[in-house]
């Protein structure tokens, strides 16, 4: 999860990093339709809260049986917990969001990452933000404001459960980043089991409170289809993140970020053909400054985003 800081651009990688752009490619593809797999499953009964408690116990299973070690590093890194948080967090908002709302609007809302890292860099790591990161921080807030301007609203709020949920997220998996680079002393393993244990238990606590609450259905039944369904989805983000770690120990970070922003035409793509979202000119312009603040942010050497996957 975590790269040498080297300074090589996207289009002069060496032939020899193909692999490791196609690795980060599969990753970006896995988290972009993943969309499609959570909503069958809520059809199925499973709400998204569920699937990703199930999805991420039985990767956080599998990790520990390939590597026990990990779970004693998770106990000698204190700050591995609060990396627990913010990752458990990051599920949470995305997996639910794109369950229930508009998946472009989503992923771009998610993807605020120039504004939250800079911030979040600042506080946490003593990094004050220069002049190139207030201007990307402004590049994509005025990408955000397009997207959630709506007719007859004089400010661009948030204006559903999703919205706020990708947002949340987005700030979620910036934490998660700037953590994954305090932490960068602690084993890979024990950082891998901090993440899948957050998603895993972040999730089920969020979806026993919300059952209490009347606003969530209880876990269903056991039933061959979905369950063979969740179990495919959790394989798919355990590959997805060993091919995040290969590729992106391999590459400059700034490779990384500009690779991992093909997420954002991958759930675009899907959502549209499958007509799980729309593209009216308002989204293509707010998102076009958005992932153009993002790319800035992937090409600057040096930038305060880690870049690193879900």
């Amino acid at each position: 999860m975590n790269r040498p800081s080297l300074h090589s651009p996207l289009n002069h990688a060496p032939l020899h990093a193909l692999p490791c752009v196609l690795a980060l490619m599969f990753n970006a593809f896995v988290w972009g339709v993943s969309w499609w797999p959570l909503r069958q499953l809520e059809q199925a009964g499973l709400h998204p809260l569920w699937a990703t408690a199930l999805i991420y116990l039985l990767s956080l299973c599998v990790t520990l049986a390939l590597r026990p070690g990990a779970l004693g590093g998770l106990l000698r890194h204190r700050g591995l917990w609060l990396l627990s948080l913010g990752a458990g967090m990051t599920n949470v908002c995305f997996n639910w969001a794109v369950t229930v709302g508009d998946v472009v609007r989503v992923v771009l809302l998610f993807y605020l990452m120039p504004v939250w890292s800079a911030l979040l860099a600042w506080w946490l790591l003593g990094e004050r933000p220069r002049l190139a990161s207030l201007l990307r921080m402004a590049l994509a807030l005025a990408g955000v404001a397009v997207v959630l301007k709506a007719p007859g609203v004089d400010w661009p709020v948030p204006e559903s459960m999703a919205d706020w949920l990708a947002l949340g997220g987005g700030a979620s998996f910036a934490l998660t980043n700037v953590l994954l680079k305090r932490n960068s002393g602690a084993p890979a393993e024990s950082r891998v089991l901090a993440m899948f244990g957050g998603g895993s238990v972040l999730s089920c606590a969020t979806a026993a409170l919300g059952v209490a609450q009347g606003h969530i259905s209880p876990l269903p039944a056991a039933a061959p289809g979905w369950l063979l369904l969740a179990a495919g989805l959790s394989m798919a983000y355990l590959l997805g993140n060993v091919a995040l770690q290969y590729g992106a120990s391999r590459l400059a970070a700034s490779t990384t970020s500009l690779v991992m922003l093909s997420e954002v035409l991958f759930a675009s793509a899907s959502s549209v053909l499958l007509g799980a979202a729309e593209l009216p000119l308002q989204v293509w312009l707010g998102g076009a400054l958005i992932v153009a603040a993002a790319a800035w942010q992937a090409l600057t050497p040096g930038a305060d985003a880690d870049g690193s996957g879900h």
